[in-house]
């Protein structure tokens, strides 16, 4: 019998997947040519799902790359509603405004250009949803940066848990052995962690759904 996580199930999921808008479409197809890592797209479905029904008033979000999972979010906030997404790359920065403008979300997507673990500190505001997918070898600071913005009962979703399968292989490419071990102790941390109830989902490269007591 196959695993629910089978490349077969997926195959399977992806058949039953309703038509996309031609910006989401393009993205997906962008991200993949040019070799972009964007969230996996039944991670965003299912993020999609949180917040409508968490209803938040004010997402942040760490990692914008080229705006796909911000998009997706922002079209499903209500019209007083806003994001605000922090990206350092210089490379994506302006294909993130560029899909921004398209998608005509201006008014509900702050984009804040930096390294963001100079501008959490200096964010003054409090958020009921927040999502990161940003390096990974800062995750544990992001983490602890973030947590006090987050209102209580309020969401943090965490993306590459599983680390393309890196923190369960008995034999990990060296390029990704710092890394991994980074995930394997923040796996650990965010589970044990008495601030928030925590679970990790396999969907994606895997999910934390991480809800703030």
């Amino acid at each position: 019998m196959n695993s629910i996580n089978s490349p077969e199930v997926l195959e399977y999921l992806k058949s039953l997947r309703t038509e996309q808008g031609k910006l989401i479409t393009e993205m997906e197809s962008f991200a993949k040519h040019n070799k972009i890592p964007i969230l996996d797209w039944k991670a965003a479905e299912f993020i999609e799902q949180l917040i409508l029904v968490k209803n938040p008033k004010r997402v942040l979000e760490i990692g914008t790359a080229i705006a796909y999972t911000t998009i997706r979010i922002a079209s499903c906030l209500t019209t007083d509603s806003v994001i605000d997404t922090i990206e350092l790359s210089r490379h994506n920065i302006p294909l993130a405004k560029d899909n921004i403008l398209k998608a005509d979300l201006e008014k509900k997507i702050n984009l804040i250009e930096g390294d963001a673990k100079k501008i959490i500190p200096t964010l003054n505001r409090e958020y009921d949803f927040v999502f990161l997918d940003a390096d990974k070898e800062d995750y544990l600071v992001y983490y602890e940066q973030i947590l006090p913005l987050l209102t209580s009962g309020g969401v943090l979703i965490i993306d590459n848990l599983l680390w393309k399968g890196n923190v369960y292989s008995r034999e990990v490419n060296r390029d990704y052995k710092p890394s991994t071990e980074i995930i394997k102790k923040m796996n650990e941390f965010i589970l044990n962690d008495s601030r928030v109830n925590t679970t990790i989902l396999p969907f994606g490269d895997g999910l934390g759904f991480c809800i703030k007591k």
